[in-house]
């Protein structure tokens, strides 16, 4: 999609997908297992001049694939955890990769409908593991889509302030222990104290300051 993309040979709004992956890979590289039955998919953001910041698309795109696995596992305990992994139960379901090109972000998502990995060293589910008789990836693609191009008209028409919203209403709840592995190879730890206007994370620490995090890798503690 990259290539694609910097080629000009696709659209906004256009998406790729893949029955499996040969060289999947997740944030900071890591690798993302990739047989037939899961959703491996990526799909094309123009940004607009008028758009908001590119990294919160990291919001709307998680928003998105929530929304769409909720259709089919209404009954699980599915939340976000920032910006955009969703978590069932505190495993892992999906994970959302943007990547940038120019005025292009790819939107490369994953969603464990029919296998998990197993023996990576932290939680990670599947909607079979959950019990759930899973779509195939086409059919949730689909409906992924639509349900992405909703949230990007708001994006765009509304700005942050409904995404925000949103997403919080489908996150981890305030107070939530959080470890912020952040760029400069420290780590913070505190209780999710919500986002900034411009949707960074905010972590209350033990002696009631507050530190807010732009990028880093989070997990549950």
């Amino acid at each position: 999609m990259l290539q694609l993309a910097a080629s000009g040979s696709v659209a906004d709004g256009d998406w790729l997908y893949a029955d499996r992956q040969t060289s999947g890979r997740g944030r900071l590289g890591r690798d993302w297992a990739s047989p037939p039955g899961n959703l491996y998919a990526s799909g094309l953001v123009t940004l607009r001049h008028s758009d908001p910041e590119a990294a919160t698309l990291a919001l709307v795109a998680a928003i998105a694939v929530y929304d769409t696995l909720k259709i089919w596992t209404a009954t699980q305990p599915l939340f976000i955890k920032w910006p955009n992994d969703i978590l069932v139960d505190g495993a892992k379901i999906s994970g959302i990769l943007l990547e940038r090109t120019n005025d292009a972000i790819i939107v490369g998502t994953g969603v464990n409908l029919s296998f998990n990995q197993p023996n990576l060293g932290r939680a990670i589910t599947s909607m079979a593991a959950l019990g759930v008789s899973p779509p195939d990836p086409k059919t949730f693609l689909e409906t992924l889509t639509e349900v992405f191009a909703n949230w990007l008209l708001l994006w765009r028409g509304e700005g942050l302030a409904a995404i925000r919203t949103a997403w919080a209403e489908r996150a981890h709840p305030i107070g939530t222990a959080l470890s912020a592995a952040i760029p400069d190879g420290g780590r913070v730890d505190g209780l999710f104290d919500g986002l900034t206007q411009d949707c960074a994370l905010r972590l209350r620490l033990a002696d009631g300051s507050q530190r807010v995090i732009h990028a880093g890798d989070v997990f549950l503690i």
